[in-house]
C-alpha cells in the first residue's frame, strides 16, 4: 500500500509538472496583458519553487552578494534561488537556443534567467526566444523610467541600440571610466584624448595597453576609438544604425580612422617595442599589470572600480579616475532576461522584481559595487539617499562629469563586425584594406 502511494505520488508530482509546462504560455501571455495579479504571480512562484539564474560568476564580490543577500530574500518569498555561475554569457544563451532547438518549449526548459546585455540580448531576440514584455509590468517597474518622450529613458529602452520591447529588466548601470596611477603620472600629463594619449605614450612608451578584443572590454575601447575618429565629426551617432540601415561600405569608411590609430600606437603599447604588443585577456590580467606599475593608466567598465579597488588592494595607492576619452565615455546597463522556454516563470519574475527593489539595488552596490540599474530620480528621497549612502563613491570625478561625457554603446548588429576588423587589421596586421576586411566580415555573418 505504501508503496502504491509513494507511485501515486510521483506520478502526481509528474502530471503537475507537465500541468505547468502546459499552461505556461497562457500563464505568460495573461501576466503581459495584465490578466494575472501580481498575488496570483507570487503564488504560482511557490508552487514552482525555485528559480534557476545564470549569470557571469567572475567577481568573488557579486557571488558573495548573491548568496548572503538574494538567496535569503527569495527564500522569503517561498522560492529557492539556484545561482547558476558561467564563465560565459553566451553559454546560457545557446543552451537555451539548443533546448528551443530541440522541441523544448513554453515551460520546458531548463534556464529561467540570465544576466546580459548587447549581442547576448539581441540574440535572443532575433531567434524570438524571450517570454516577452514582463519587465513594465512588475511592481518594482516604477523604479525605471519608461517614458519614450524622456530622454532619460535610451537605456531602459534600447540595449546596444536594438530596443528592449519591456522584454529585459536593468539590473546594473555602468560606464567605462579610466584609471590613472597618480603617484607616477604628473597632472598635467593626464590625457583627456586619443591624440593626448599618444602623445603621452610617444614620451612613456609601453605604459598602457587595453583588453584584448573580442573581449567585450576590449571591444569597448575599440569603439570609443572609433567614434574619436569618426569623420564626420559626429561620434557615435551614425553606430546607432543597424548593419542593413549602415551597409559594409559605410561602416568601413567610418571606422578606418580609428583603426589607423589603434595600428599607429600598436607600437607604443606595453611590449609594442619588441614588435609584439600585450593585450591582456581580461580586466583582471590588466589590474595586475595597473597595480605591479607596469602600466600607467587602465580603462574598463567600473564606475566604482576605483573606489573598490582601493578598498579591496586591486588598484595602486595613487589611482583616480580620469575623463578620457572627452565625450565618448561609453554608458550602458545590464540586464536580467526571461527565456521563452522558462520552466518557472513565475518564480523568474519575482526575482526580477527583486532585483528591481531598492533593497536589493543598495545591498549589491555597497556590497559588489554595482552601479544601480534604477533610475534615481523615480525614486523618494530617502530611497534615493539610501543609494548615495551605499555607494563606494568617485575618486578624482564628479558624477557631472562623467554624465557630460557619456556616449552610447554601438549597436549590437555592428560588434561582431568591428570585433572582426580589429583581430584581422590589428592583431593579424591584415594588409588588406579595410573595406575588404569589413566586406569579408560582414559576408561570413551571413
Amino acid at each position: 500500500m505504501r508503496k502504491t502511494m509513494l507511485s501515486l505520488s510521483v506520478i502526481g508530482s509528474l502530471m503537475t509538472g507537465v500541468a505547468f509546462a502546459q499552461d505556461a504560455d497562457a500563464f505568460r501571455d495573461g501576466f503581459i496583458a495584465g490578466d494575472i495579479s501580481w498575488e496570483e504571480v507570487q503564488a504560482r512562484a511557490m508552487e514552482e519553487g525555485e528559480v534557476n539564474l545564470y549569470y557571469w560568476g567572475g567577481s568573488d564580490q557579486i557571488n558573495i552578494w548573491m548568496d548572503r543577500f538574494a538567496v535569503p530574500a527569495l527564500a522569503e518569498e517561498g522560492v529557492t534561488l539556484n545561482p547558476v555561475r558561467i564563465t560565459g554569457t553566451k553559454d546560457a544563451v545557446d543552451l537555451v537556443l539548443a533546448e528551443l532547438g530541440s522541441g523544448r518549449g513554453l515551460g520546458e526548459g531548463s534556464v529561467d534567467a540570465i544576466w546580459v546585455n548587447g549581442e547576448n540580448f539581441a540574440t535572443l531576440m532575433r531567434q524570438g526566444a524571450v517570454m516577452g514584455a514582463f519587465a513594465d509590468k512588475l511592481p518594482n517597474s516604477v523604479n525605471f523610467e519608461w517614458n519614450p518622450e524622456d530622454p532619460r529613458s535610451l537605456l531602459n529602452l534600447r540595449d546596444f541600440g536594438v530596443e528592449t520591447n519591456a522584454s529585459e529588466i536593468p539590473w546594473s548601470g555602468q560606464q567605462y571610466v579610466c584609471a590613472v596611477n597618480t603617484d607616477r603620472v604628473a597632472s598635467d600629463d593626464v590625457p583627456s584624448t586619443f591624440a593626448e594619449m599618444r602623445a603621452y605614450l610617444e614620451a612613456n612608451p609601453g605604459k598602457f595597453t587595453y583588453v584584448k578584443p573580442p573581449h567585450f572590454i576590449g571591444n569597448t575601447f575599440v569603439q570609443a576609438a572609433v567614434y574619436a575618429h569618426n569623420p564626420d565629426g559626429t561620434g557615435a551617432e551614425p553606430f546607432q544604425s543597424s548593419l542593413d540601415e549602415l551597409g559594409a561600405e559605410e561602416l568601413a569608411r567610418l571606422i578606418a580612422p580609428g583603426m589607423e590609430y589603434l595600428r599607429e600606437i600598436e607600437p607604443l603599447l606595453l611590449g609594442g617595442d619588441s614588435g609584439n604588443a600585450r593585450y591582456p585577456e581580461d580586466p583582471n590580467a590588466l589590474n595586475g599589470l595597473f597595480l605591479n606599475g607596469e602600466i600607467d593608466f587602465s580603462c574598463q567598465f567600473g564606475l566604482y572600480g576605483v573606489a573598490t579597488g582601493l578598498r579591496d588592494g586591486t588598484y595602486p595607492e595613487g589611482a583616480e579616475q580620469f575623463i578620457f576619452p572627452e565625450g565618448n565615455m561609453i554608458k550602458n546597463k545590464n540586464y536580467l532576461v526571461i527565456p521563452a522556454n522558462a520552466p518557472n516563470p513565475a518564480a523568474a519574475m519575482v526575482m526580477a522584481n527583486y532585483m528591481a527593489s531598492v533593497d536589493s539595488q543598495a545591498t549589491k552596490l555597497e556590497i559588489a559595487g554595482m552601479p544601480p540599474g534604477v533610475d534615481p530620480w523615480r525614486l523618494s528621497d530617502e530611497d534615493a539617499a539610501r543609494l548615495d549612502a551605499a555607494s563606494p563613491g568617485l575618486v578624482g570625478v564628479t558624477q557631472a562629469e562623467l554624465d557630460a561625457n557619456t556616449a552610447p554603446d554601438t549597436n549590437a548588429t555592428l560588434v561582431d563586425v568591428i570585433e572582426a576588423t580589429w583581430l584581422e587589421y590589428i592583431e593579424r596586421d591584415s594588409e588588406e584594406s579595410i573595406s575588404s576586411i569589413v566586406a569579408t566580415a560582414v559576408a561570413n555573418l551571413n
